[in-house]
């Protein structure tokens, strides 16, 4: 589930990034983005209820719920974007909190078990993502350029959704 959702990623990530170098108009960006949004919350709640994951839900459901503001900020043509850039913001924040899980791979329980596999590769990607989530909060309060976003967007289409779920699909494992 977690990997078919982060190759469909792309197809908002992709676009916004474009828009950001203006090769792109606003509304049909925002319907991508709102679409993939609505399936990224979708698969979260999937992943909670049925694959009993409420850890990788989480990060799914705060990004999907990031990415529906975004489409909202598009479709409706809103100017101010700070509500949406501090919505970016504590998507950030989960998502360094999850790079630090998936570095560490939680704390161990009484038992020896841990119940956060290590993975230095997700942990890379969640950095990935608490940096491009940072940087939109940045540029939604004017601090930053639309174009230094958008090729991180893209360097991070790569890294961080492309290559782990690419791979997980053909050899069952992660790069590193």
């Amino acid at each position: 589930m977690t990997t078919a959702l982060l190759v469909i990623i792309a197809v908002m990530w992709v676009p916004v990034a474009l828009l950001n170098l203006d090769k792109g108009e606003p509304k049909g960006t925002g319907a991508a983005t709102g679409i993939v949004g609505l399936l990224v919350i979708v698969g979260g709640i999937l992943q909670a209820a049925i694959f009993k994951d409420a850890f990788t839900a989480g990060l799914l459901l705060s990004h999907g719920i990031l990415y529906c503001c975004v489409a909202y900020a598009l479709l409706s043509g809103l100017e101010d974007l700070r509500s949406v850039g501090n919505v970016s913001l504590t998507v950030a924040l989960i998502s360094a909190i999850y790079m630090v899980l998936f570095y560490t791979g939680g704390p161990v329980l009484g038992d020896g078990t841990q119940l956060i596999q290590k993975s230095n590769y997700l942990a890379l990607a969640c950095l990935g993502y608490a940096i491009l989530t940072v940087q939109v909060w940045l540029a939604f309060h004017n601090k930053l350029g639309g174009k230094v976003v958008a090729w991180s967007l893209i360097t991070w289409v790569i890294v961080g959704l492309w290559v782990p779920a690419f791979w997980l699909m053909a050899s069952g494992t992660l790069p590193i």
